[in-house]
């Protein structure tokens, strides 16, 4: 068997959230290794790839990318 692609966010006092890495970059066709581009974002966040790209956009404009802001912050 292969690794798992499914990742949990536990936080103290919240409950935890599980999603598959790489999740957004299957569903806007992007090249694992690759930045998406802003303009395959905003479209993943207006629905154009469909409801379930547009969630994994909102995630990961907010709770992903908090969590990297605060990371770079302790550096």
């Amino acid at each position: 068997m292969g690794k798992s692609n499914k990742v949990t966010i536990r936080a103290k006092g919240r409950k935890p959230i599980t999603f598959e890495r790489g999740g957004l970059h299957r569903s806007t066709n992007t090249p694992m290794g690759e930045k998406i581009p802003a303009s395959k974002m905003r479209a993943a966040l207006r629905g154009d790839y469909g409801p379930k790209a547009r969630k994994q956009a909102i995630m990961a404009e907010g709770l992903l990318a908090k969590g990297r802001r605060t990371a770079a912050k302790g550096r």
